[in-house]
């Protein structure tokens, strides 16, 4: 049987102390902040990087550079036999594009999973390949089970302020400045590969039962035979606003009674599109070994 070494990025919510807690190397996602780099997690923070945000910082995200993805894969197989490694979603970063390309170095011994995950359903993808690997599959086989759940998965995000997409040119100046007024607040969706509008509702209570009704419908249609199943799992998600975000918890508790929520601050890859304040509910199917 294949020694497997598992990968992912600091995307996934998992920590450097996690990582070496589960067994698994998590790669510091860089970020470039007044031109400055910083490694989320090891020089960065989330306290920092929202200290960051608010005081207007210039911010941009990056991606490991070649070498250093490269150095990590050739140290683990002087160990391992197999690498599977889990970057976040390609339709959200080129990561993973780059990850693949590097891959094709490694003669079939790196095998990069591209299964459209972010944050807390990143950190589900990690632990299934941890339960697959512990079950005596293949780094193949492991990318192939866990590439055919890509789209059991499914992600709604409210904000708090509509500043960070005006910013990225997502919403024009004009439409921010009238969300702002009417107080306006986006729901954004993941379903796969990218950010998109869900619904815009007035207020962030009617943006909570928007996302809650959208969850519902997701586990009454099409992830019903999977809850029927026990295989859905429930999580949460925030950007650096910890106590409304146990309320939220308790709120998605209250609709889906009985089930099990995991919670993570969102990845910091997201949050500086978004900002301050947001809350996420999101759920994937896990695999069943």
């Amino acid at each position: 049987m294949s020694k497997i070494a598992i990968v992912t990025d600091s995307n996934s919510g998992i920590t450097q102390e996690e990582g070496r807690r589960l067994g698994v190397s998590v790669i510091p996602m860089p970020f470039f902040i007044n031109e400055k780099m910083y490694l989320e997690g090891i020089t960065l923070s989330q306290e920092e990087f929202y200290q960051w945000l608010k005081s207007d910082a210039s911010i941009s995200t990056s991606q490991p550079s070649p070498g250093e993805t490269m150095g990590l894969w050739d140290n683990l197989l002087k160990e391992y036999d197999e690498i599977v490694q889990i970057p976040m979603s390609s339709g959200l970063s080129a990561t993973c594009a780059t990850a693949m390309g590097l891959a094709q170095e490694y003669e079939g011994r790196v095998h990069v999973v591209d299964n459209q995950r972010i944050s807390v359903t990143q950190r589900q993808s990690l632990e299934d390949a941890i339960a697959l690997r512990d079950a005596g599959r293949s780094g193949a086989e492991i990318k192939k089970i866990l590439e055919e759940e890509k789209f059991n998965s499914s992600i709604y995000i409210t904000l708090e302020t509509l500043k960070y997409l005006k910013k990225g040119g997502r919403i024009t100046p004009a439409a921010a400045a009238i969300g702002t007024v009417l107080n306006l607040k986006p729901v954004l969706q993941i379903q796969g590969e990218k950010l998109d509008a869900f619904a815009k509702v007035r207020g962030k209570k009617q943006a909570r039962r928007t996302m809650l009704k959208a969850m519902k419908a997701d586990f009454d249609g099409r992830f019903a035979q999977f809850v029927q199943n026990g295989e859905m799992c429930l999580q949460a998600a925030y950007t650096g606003n910890p106590e409304e975000a146990e309320e939220w918890k308790q709120e998605i508790q209250e609709t889906f009674p009985g089930m099990e929520i995991h919670m993570d601050p969102l990845s910091l890859s997201v949050a500086c599109h978004i900002g301050y304040g947001s809350l996420a509910i999101a759920c994937c199917k896990k695999v069943t070994v």
